[in-house]
């Protein structure tokens, strides 16, 4: 079995593709999937798969969410090792003057390409900052997450792929959650 850490992108939010997060543990528990944990309300689950790989998994997911609720909803799955060392490739945390509050990640359906990524940085001129690092993107934003241009929104259109973002304690929080299912 591999610990797994699945984020379903815009559940909850705004009212809209609304799931209670117990008949969202009970659907992957039904799915097969083991010692199902949610975190927050905005979909973030830890869990237990015999299933390999990361794409499968969060296919089973999204089919299991459409046949119980009528939702199509975008899910984005890492392993927990692979989550750790997202976490250790984070840069920002070691800059002087970094307020930890004010970072995020956001997580990619895939890698995107150099062409695609290039551009982005001469998008939006302000005191925001990205870094991208494979399948996902680090995020300063000193001036908070609901200010920036730099939105799921804007790497969407931009890199023409679902994304979701966490926030740096989210990130820790569900880091914590996968160690306690090894």
């Amino acid at each position: 079995m591999t610990t797994y850490i699945a984020m379903l992108r815009g559940i909850n939010v705004a009212g809209q593709n609304r799931i209670k997060m117990a008949e969202l543990k009970a659907l992957c528990e039904s799915l097969g999937l083991a010692r199902v944990v949610t975190y927050v309300q905005s979909g973030n689950l830890v869990f237990d798969a015999g299933v390999a790989g990361e794409a499968r998994v969060s296919g089973l997911i999204e089919d299991g969410i459409s046949r119980a609720f009528g939702l199509s909803v975008q899910v984005l799955s890492r392993t927990s090792e692979r989550w750790s060392r997202i976490i250790a490739a984070n840069r920002f945390p070691a800059r002087q003057g970094i307020d930890l509050a004010k970072l995020h990640v956001t997580f990619l359906a895939a890698i995107p390409t150099a062409e695609a990524i290039k551009p982005l940085g001469s998008s939006i001129d302000h005191a925001d900052e990205f870094i991208p690092a494979g399948q996902e993107i680090y995020l300063h934003c000193p001036d908070g997450y609901g200010r920036t241009k730099f939105t799921n929104t804007f790497f969407e259109k931009k890199l023409k792929m679902a994304a979701t973002t966490r926030n740096w304690n989210t990130v820790l929080a569900l880091n914590e959650l996968a160690k306690g299912q090894r």
